[in-house]
This record gives structure tokens, C-alpha cells and sequence, in this order.
């Protein structure tokens, strides 16, 4: 694949340069300082892992733009949107926080967090582990680690420094080959800690398959626990995830794109 069409590198290479600009505006040392006082996370992992109130968790997401889609939602009130995914049985929130491509900022975070009592995932390129210490300063309960955007040796890194500041790690994957490398260091270094994401979106040419689920969890050791991420548009799409074994979808084109969010949440994942 050329580098013209590979999507996922131009993000990468642009994050790697908005680290190095964010470690001069905050050195790490005032971040792991900060840090030190902070309360414990919000237990990512042990909502998932708990029964489902509907069958599924619901890990609906807050965006307002995507590379693939474009403009999602132009009235687009974080706070106001996590309320509504709260009071109509979402276990947890996933935010946006990249700017460049979806309109994130890293305070939508904290906002989100103040305003309802559940987990809540900061959703980025993580390529730096400087990233993470700014994820826990925010009030991120869980973080995205992608298989893809990470050698073998700075994911297990990533994942140890995640725990030993009690985050949840989705680590995320889109091909069978990537699960190949990768499947070994899911719960390392210790089980509670990070969770299996089967995305159905290929973030190199941003098309999307909900096979892709499919095919990798029939891969998977029993019981290793996995959520699904992207594509889920209908009530039938989200009974064939459960069919898969998933124990929660990671959603949010088709709920930001609802003019009633509440209304599509009761369609899709009915009490």
C-alpha cells in the first residue's frame, strides 16, 4: 500500500509531531508529579467484564468528525451527549481526543468525566508513552493502545506503565496477522488490565467490515474476553456481534449521526 493511501501512517506521523510540541508546553515531569496526586481510575475493565444490562455493553462514543465519514454531528455538545448515553444505559464512554482528524480535544475528557459516574476511554494514537501520563492527568479510566501504530516492544512497555497507573488498555487490532503477534501480551502484565479490541474498521484505507469480528474472534483462546469496534449500524448487526462472542460494541458514526440519540440507543440496544 502506497503512502499516499495509507491513512493510519499520515495520523501517526502527524501525532508524533504533536508530542514533541505538547512535552515543551508540559515537560513529563509536571505529569507524573500530577499524577502522583490523583484518585484511582474509574475500573474500565471491571464494567466490561460484569454482566450486560441488555445483552451487551455499550460503549458509545463521542465524535464530531472522522476521516472516513467527514462532519458526523454539527451540534456537537460533549456533555450534553454523554448525559444522554448515561441515562439511556451506556457502560461506558469512549472520547475522541485527536484534533487533526476528528475534531478532539483532550478536555473533553475530564468534562465528560465530571458530568456522569462511568468509565470513560480517552480514544487516540498513542505512540508515546508520555501520552499516557497525559491520558491519567486528563481523567482518562482507560486508554486505546493499536496494535498496528506499535512495535512488540513499546506495546508490552505501554501496557505495563498503563497498569501501574491502574488503566484500562483496549488494545485494538483489524487483521489476523497482527492478532498473531499480539495475542500473548493481551493481559500482561496482569489480566485485569487490558482488554481484546477487534476493530471492523481497516485504519490503513478506512473501509469497514463486520466479518472482520468474525474471523478473528474464531481465532481467540476461550475465554478471552473482546469488545467490537465500528460498523454496528442496525439492531441485526448488533445481535450478530453477541452471536460472535463480543462482550461489548465500542459505537458512535451511528448514534452521532441520530437526530435522537436516545431513540436510536433504545432501537439498537433494547432494555
Amino acid at each position: 500500500m502506497s503512502a499516499q493511501t495509507n491513512i493510519l501512517d499520515r495520523i501517526l506521523e502527524n501525532k508524533r509531531q504533536e508530542v514533541e510540541a505538547a512535552k515543551v508546553r508540559t515537560p513529563l515531569a509536571d505529569l507524573k508529579k500530577a499524577v502522583a496526586d490523583l484518585p484511582r481510575p474509574r475500573n474500565f475493565y471491571a464494567t466490561i467484564a460484569a454482566k450486560p444490562p441488555c445483552g451487551i455493553h455499550v460503549i458509545a462514543e463521542i465524535k464530531k468528525r472522522s476521516p472516513s465519514a467527514g462532519l458526523i454531528r454539527e451540534d456537537f455538545d460533549p456533555v450534553r451527549i454523554a448525559k444522554i448515553y448515561y441515562e439511556n444505559g451506556a457502560s461506558a464512554l469512549s472520547v475522541l481526543t485527536d484534533r487533526n482528524y476528528f475534531d478532539g480535544q483532550l478536555e473533553y475528557v475530564q468534562q465528560v468525566k465530571q458530568a456522569v459516574p462511568i468509565p470513560v476511554l480517552r480514544k487516540d494514537f498513542i505512540v508515546d508513552e508520555y501520552q499516557i501520563y497525559e491520558s491519567r492527568v486528563a481523567g482518562a479510566d482507560a486508554i486505546l493502545l493499536i496494535a498496528d501504530a506499535l512495535n512488540p516492544r513499546e506495546l508490552l512497555d505501554m501496557l505495563i506503565l498503563a497498569s501501574e497507573m491502574y488503566l484500562t488498555s483496549i488494545i485494538e487490532v483489524h487483521e489476523a496477522d497482527t492478532v498473531m503477534k499480539i495475542r500473548s501480551v493481551v493481559g500482561f502484565p496482569h489480566e485485569r488490565y487490558s482488554i481484546l479490541g477487534i476493530n471492523n474498521r481497516n485504519l490503513k484505507t478506512q473501509t469497514t467490515d463486520l466479518g472482520t469480528t468474525g474471523r478473528i474472534a474464531d481465532m481467540l483462546e476461550d475465554p478471552m474476553m473482546f469488545i467490537s469496534e465500528s460498523g454496528v449500524k442496525t439492531r441485526a448487526d448488533v445481535e450478530r456481534m453477541m452471536r460472535m462472542g463480543a462482550r461489548g460494541i465500542l459505537i458512535g458514526e451511528t448514534l452521532m449521526r441520530s437526530p435522537d440519540i436516545a431513540a436510536k440507543m433504545n432501537e439498537l440496544f433494547p432494555a
